[in-house]
């Protein structure tokens, strides 16, 4: 059921639902797709960016595939919103997006399933692999990350050395204390500063995160979120995951413990222009990780079309 470019049509969802965690929170999913078809599950980048219209369903064979989206706590449909409820912040950690998951897999009655995602969302679902391993059949990933210090470091302090200018006024407006990390000021303003100065924070961080995604060859200027809220939810939850290295310190960290994965087969895929996040972090993955395979997409950065296409190629290879 090809189309263009060698993606799927967008089907709707057959069924949707939220299911209640035991911090309070009500975590949105939708199925599309074949009910009777393979489980795969898709987790959306940010943290915070929810799963939008639903075009990531393109990546997925509405014959072949049972598709499950989730809206990560605190964003998209899950409530409370993050901006709504930030006493429940201390609560939104990666060890928390699992057990939700983990919810709704067992609410859906699926026993395995691949497991996708892009960007943030990669880091989510190697997360999600290790803590479950015998969940997983496969692995397809995008525009991958791990959330490591040396990479939150790369994004919010070395790659000044890119674009200085915009650098200078993300770290002028973070209004930083001594000794504090300008992801540290973000996150402690965001989640802690009035109305005011949290609405601020967030347009100073969208100004930054338009910047460095603007060498992408696919790149469209302008802000990355029009919606003010969208904006301070987007802003809130990724300072605050970055901020805490993905809450996978030291030993936990991905990039420490991927030989755990090594029975996993898996798909790696990343633009060599992807200044926001550098081919090393694939890279390191993939060489200590035998059954996966990497592809480097020449003419692209962080996504693009010729990556959702070769992700959608590789998720049908699993279908086989």
């Amino acid at each position: 059921m090809r189309y263009r470019a060698g993606m799927f049509p967008v089907v709707e969802p057959y069924a949707h639902g939220w299911v209640e965690n035991p911090d309070g929170d009500s975590i949105y999913w939708e199925t599309s797709g074949n009910p009777d078809g393979i489980p795969v599950l898709w987790l959306h980048g940010g943290p915070g960016s929810g799963l939008g219209p639903g075009n990531y369903r393109k990546r997925y064979d509405p014959e072949r595939f049972r598709l499950v989206g989730i809206d990560q706590r605190g964003c998209g449909r899950s409530t409370p919103s993050v901006v709504d409820a930030l006493d429940r912040l201390p609560a939104n950690t990666t060890d928390g997006l699992i057990a939700d998951i983990e919810l709704i897999r067992a609410e859906l009655g699926i026993d395995r399933w691949i497991v996708t995602g892009g960007s943030w969302g990669s880091t989510l679902s190697l997360a999600y692999a290790l803590a479950h391993p015998e969940r997983v059949t496969g692995i397809v990933l995008g525009a991958v990350t791990t959330t490591g210090r040396a990479e939150v470091d790369w994004i919010t302090e070395t790659m000044g050395r890119i674009f200085p200018e915009a650098w200078e006024a993300l770290e002028r407006s973070s209004h930083r204390r001594p000794g504090e990390r300008v992801i540290e000021a973000y996150a402690r303003v965001l989640a802690t500063g009035t109305r005011e100065e949290r609405i601020a924070a967030a347009d100073a961080w969208d100004a930054w995160e338009s910047t460095h995604v603007s060498l992408d060859p696919n790149f469209v200027p302008g802000p990355m979120h029009t919606d003010p809220t969208q904006r301070l939810v987007f802003a809130t939850l990724v300072t605050h995951y970055w901020a805490n290295d993905a809450f996978l310190p030291g030993e936990r960290a991905i990039l420490n413990r991927v030989d755990e994965l090594a029975h996993i087969p898996a798909v790696l895929i990343h633009g060599r222009h992807d200044v926001s996040g550098p081919v090393i972090t694939p890279w390191l993955l993939h060489k200590q990780w035998p059954a996966s395979r990497l592809i480097v997409v020449e003419g692209e950065g962080h996504g693009g079309p010729q990556s959702s296409e070769l992700m959608a190629e590789a998720i049908s290879g699993f279908a086989h």
